[in-house]
């Protein structure tokens, strides 16, 4: 990679409190919602695991250490806390049970992505986004080490896509190539009338810092 290294969060050894498979412990795929308090709503971007413990990633407000993650937005249904932060904005989230196996696939308007491994979005490799608001949308990778500057601060080492992110859409979305992993989307909308462009977090260099795989 010619990208930076993001910086590795520390995280806490799991548990060994917690029920081994609690009967209907939430499963979600990436790409589906996920809030957190004061009205927070970011996208789960991928399952991963580590030894047997199951986290997933997600970007944008989502991504504080400390924070917990809900399936709904009435906070009722807790996933799991974030346990480590990227100094991109990148979050881990360790799920409240995370010994029990979560789908390694991802959502889409047309059924499940399965994601057999992850692949770095080399210039002109081809992706696709999938999202609640616009669906399954695809493009081309146009530049690698791209800086963003946005509201947390500027963000190193983004690739840029020819895919638009319309207003409303939330941060984390995933990127894929086929059955392959590419990256996180970081930043907000825009007006795609004219076209329009995305940035995204490689993914590769995520699962690096952390320490962890997609599956």
């Amino acid at each position: 990679m010619t990208g930076p290294e993001p910086a590795t969060g520390q995280e806490p050894e799991p548990g060994t409190d917690e029920p081994p498979g609690l009967f209907g412990a939430p499963k979600p795929e990436g790409g589906e919602p996920i809030f957190a308090r004061g009205g927070v709503r970011c996208t789960l971007s991928f399952n991963v695991r580590k030894s047997g413990t199951y986290y997933f990633l997600t970007t944008g407000a989502c991504a504080e250490v400390g924070l917990k993650i809900y399936a709904d937005p009435a906070l009722t249904v807790e996933l799991g806390t974030v346990v480590a932060v990227t100094n991109t904005a990148t979050g881990l989230v360790r799920y409240v049970n995370p010994r029990v196996e979560r789908p390694g696939s991802v959502r889409t308007p047309t059924g499940s992505q399965d994601v057999t491994a992850a692949r770095s979005p080399e210039v002109g490799r081809r992706a696709c986004r999938t999202s609640a608001v616009t669906g399954i949308k695809c493009g081309t990778v146009t530049a690698r080490d791209q800086s963003v500057r946005f509201q947390k601060g500027t963000i190193t080492g983004l690739a840029r896509t020819t895919i638009c992110t319309r207003r409303g859409e939330t941060p984390g979305a995933p990127y894929l190539s086929g059955t392959f992993a590419l990256g996180l989307r970081m930043g907000a909308g825009e007006n795609c009338a004219g076209g329009g462009s995305s940035f995204f977090q490689p993914i590769d260099e995520v699962l690096s810092a952390f320490g962890v795989n997609v599956y």
